[in-house]
C-alpha cells in the first residue's frame, strides 16, 4: 500500500474530529456522531482509492458509513482497499466532554480484514514485549502473570484497562484479588487497546468484552505497533448469530488471533477529539482556527508519526 496514502487518510480523521468537536460537551451524542460521519464521508471523496467499508457504524438510529459502502475517487488505477472505521469512537465521551474520544480509520488490502458483525467480542491486547504470550483460553490471572514477567514488573505494577460495565464484575474482582492495578474506562476501547502497546500510556494490558467492530480496528493498530490482540465473538441473541453466518462466519466460537482480524499491509490513522492518554483533543483558537493531534501508523515499516496540525476552519468550509 502506497505510504503517501497515510497523509490522505489523516486528513479524513482530522475532518471528522474537527466536525464532531463542535458538539463536544453539548450533550447530544447523535449530532456529534452525525457531524463526524458527514465530514468523514465527504473527505473520502478527495482520496484516490477504490475503497469498501467493511467495518462501519451500525448503532441504532445513528448515521452510518455502512458496511459495503463504496468510498474514494475509484478511478481506474486506484488501489482497492478495505476500510474499518469509526468516525467518532466515544460518542458519549464527546457529548459529555470526557476523556479519549477519537476519529479513527484502519485500511488494509482487499480481503484482509475480518468482516465482523455488530455484536460483542471478548478481547485481550498487549504490547510488543508480551506478543505471543497472551491467550483468551487462559485465566485473567495467568495472562497478567505472563505480561508481568515479559515486562519485568511485579504484579502490583501491572495496570489492566477494563470497560466499566456490570458484565465485568467477576473480571474486576479477579484482577483486584491478584493485586494488579485497574484503570476503568467508560467508553473507547480502541484507544485503550492502543494504549496497551504505547509505553508512555501506563497501560500494560486490555481485557474484557466490547464491540466486535472495534476489535478489528484495534487489531489493525496493534499490527502497526507490534503488539498482540485476540478476540472471540460473544453473541447476544440468535439474530446476531444468523447475521454472522450470512457474513461468512462459520465457527461462532472461534478464537481470532491478530492475523485473523487484520492481516497484510495495514495503515491506522486516528485524530483526537477530546484529550486522552494517546492524543490531545481538538483545541479551538481565535479567528476560526483550531489545532489537531493525530497518529499515523503503517505495519509494513513500523513507522509511527505524530502529527500536530493547525487548521484555518473558514478556508475548510466548516
Amino acid at each position: 500500500m502506497d505510504r503517501n496514502l497515510g497523509r490522505e487518510f489523516v486528513r479524513i480523521t482530522e475532518a471528522a474530529a474537527l466536525s464532531s468537536a463542535e458538539w463536544m460537551g453539548r450533550g447530544d451524542e447523535k449530532e456529534a456522531d452525525r457531524a463526524a460521519v458527514d465530514a468523514m464521508r465527504k473527505a473520502f471523496d478527495s482520496v484516490r482509492i477504490d475503497g469498501t467499508v467493511v467495518i462501519g457504524e451500525e448503532r441504532d438510529e445513528a448515521p452510518m458509513l455502512y458496511i459495503g459502502e463504496k468510498v474514494g475517487q475509484r478511478t481506474e488505477d486506484a488501489p482497492a482497499v478495505d476500510i474499518a472505521l469509526d468516525p467518532l469512537e466515544g460518542t458519549t465521551i464527546c457529548a459529555t466532554g470526557g476523556v479519549g474520544a477519537i476519529a479513527v480509520i484502519a485500511v488494509a488490502e482487499r480481503g484482509k480484514f475480518l468482516h465482523a458483525p455488530d455484536t460483542y467480542m471478548e478481547k485481550i491486547a498487549c504490547g510488543p514485549a508480551a506478543r505471543g504470550l497472551i491467550d483468551l483460553d487462559l485465566s485473567p490471572s495467568e495472562n497478567i502473570h505472563r505480561v508481568a514477567k515479559a515486562l519485568k514488573k511485579t504484579i502490583n505494577e501491572v495496570t489492566v484497562v477494563i470497560l466499566d460495565r456490570p458484565r465485568h464484575a467477576a473480571l474486576i474482582a479477579e484482577v483486584r484479588e491478584l493485586g494488579a492495578r485497574i484503570h476503568l474506562i467508560g467508553d473507547g476501547d480502541v484507544s485503550a487497546s492502543v494504549a496497551s502497546a504505547w509505553p508512555e500510556s501506563g497501560i500494560d494490558l486490555l481485557m474484557g468484552i466490547g464491540g466486535a467492530p472495534e476489535g478489528v480496528i484495534s487489531a489493525a493498530a496493534m499490527q502497526c505497533l507490534g503488539g498482540d490482540f485476540q478476540g472471540r465473538l460473544k453473541f447476544r441473541n440468535e439474530e446476531e448469530k444468523a447475521r454472522a453466518g450470512r457474513m461468512g462466519i462459520k465457527d461462532l466460537n472461534k478464537k481470532y488471533r491478530i492475523d485473523d482480524l487484520a492481516a497484510g499491509s495495514v495503515m491506522f490513522c486516528a485524530t483526537g477529539v477530546t484529550d486522552g492518554p494517546l492524543l490531545k483533543g481538538v483545541k479551538t483558537l481565535p479567528g476560526r482556527q483550531a489545532k489537531t493531534h493525530s497518529l499515523v501508523m503503517r505495519s509494513q515499516t513500523g513507522t509511527i508519526r505524530s502529527i500536530e496540525a493547525h487548521h484555518h476552519l473558514g478556508k475548510k468550509g466548516f
